[in-house]
């Protein structure tokens, strides 16, 4: 059978993009995935004891997008959800983002009271602030708080998620969770929160569920191409594999799960408690927090990063650090080479760390601006 289109990969990238290129155009596509199901890293499944688990660590949907909301919604139902953190600090459970509410349950309450003063009187309140300017911006016993945040919420955190101190990345990491000068303890803020009623891969089958959309699991896109005809090629995986590695690996943090059913109705008091200077791993999920499920049995899942190694674990994030982002510009070069022949879509493609409604946005926008007018 010949395709309009070959899309590599079945995560939100690619079976977006397969959506509408089936449904607003009547093409034919063929989604090729090298995993032995869709939805990517989103990826959710009942285990054993009925329990729905999202395989590669909790996926919580916000966005502030009605576009993005409204688009999904076509495909599913939504538990509304507001994702709420703790964090293990010096033996007590605090709340993440640090907050307000986080100040009052470490410290006492005088010298809470004037740390509060003191934030609001120099920020505002209802701001974020990354940790790193907090540490810049102040002095005295602000100073102090922000060393105090910076080294027992921040530093070890970050070097177990990433391998490197918040100094060595990019800012948009330590700005993805700030100080917020508030008490609004849910972890985002976004107009739109919630996790798909019947889950993640639920929704994706009801996406690509279309008499012109076909897909090949468990098919490395390479084993196929030589012997499926096609017009266009969409392509999702890493831009580095794409091009043989001929600049070098890209690299990319991965993360390995222990899951542990126990018969407790919950574990833990929130879906996600923190242990930033504790422990080997960096968090503990409570699936059911999320997907509002009852019963006496609770699974949760131990969160432990690692480095990414090809064939052995999976890509999850790439790095940013200006050296990795200079290896991604070579790539880039050899892209714009193909003169548009390829699209180039989503987290690992693009080597960029995209929020889930940040890369709906994405394959929408390549639709709606590009797909279109290249027929």
């Amino acid at each position: 059978m010949k395709f309009d289109y070959l899309i590599v990969g079945a995560g939100f990238s690619g079976c977006i993009l397969a959506e509408r290129i089936a449904t607003n155009l009547g093409k034919k596509v063929l989604i090729v995935e090298r995993r032995n199901h869709i939805a990517g890293n989103a990826y959710d499944y009942y285990d054993e004891n009925g329990i729905l688990v999202h395989k590669y660590g909790p996926h919580i949907f916000h966005t502030n997008s009605k576009k993005v909301w409204d688009y999904l919604s076509r495909f599913t139902e939504w538990n509304i959800y507001y994702h709420k953190v703790l964090a293990v600090v010096d033996g007590k459970k605090i709340p993440v983002p640090f907050n307000l509410n986080s100040l009052y349950l470490i410290f006492p309450q005088k010298y809470a009271e004037k740390l509060e003063k003191q934030l609001i009187e120099t920020f505002g309140y209802g701001v974020k602030i990354p940790i790193l300017k907090l540490k810049e911006a102040t002095s005295g016993e602000l100073k102090f708080l922000a060393d105090f945040i910076y080294e027992k919420v921040f530093l070890n955190y970050t070097t177990k998620q990433w391998g490197y101190k918040p100094e060595e990345l990019d800012g948009s990491v330590t700005a993805r969770v700030p100080v917020y000068i508030s008490r609004d303890d849910r972890y985002f803020q976004d107009i739109y929160q919630g996790i798909p009623k019947l889950g993640y891969t639920k929704m994706f089958e009801k996406m690509i569920n279309h008499p012109n959309i076909h897909i090949l699991l468990n098919t490395d896109y390479r084993e196929i191409i030589e012997d499926v005809k096609f017009n266009k090629l969409i392509y999702t995986g890493p831009v580095d594999y794409f091009f043989d590695y001929i600049y070098g690996e890209l690299p990319y943090r991965s993360l390995r799960f222990e899951f542990k059913t126990m018969k407790l109705e919950y574990f833990q008091e929130v879906a996600q408690i923190n242990y930033p200077n504790d422990y080997d791993f960096t968090r503990i999920t409570e699936f059911k927090h999320m997907t509002g499920q009852k019963g006496d049995l609770t699974t949760i899942a131990y969160e432990f990063p690692e480095s990414y190694i090809i064939g052995k674990n999976e890509p999850y994030y790439p790095i940013p650090k200006e050296e990795n982002l200079e290896i991604y510009k070579k790539y880039l070069k050899e892209i714009s080479k193909l003169n548009g022949i390829v699209y180039f879509v989503g987290r690992l493609a693009e080597y960029r760390y995209y929020n889930m409604d940040q890369i709906v946005a994405r394959a929408l926008n390549v639709f709606e601006k590009e797909v279109i007018y290249n027929i």
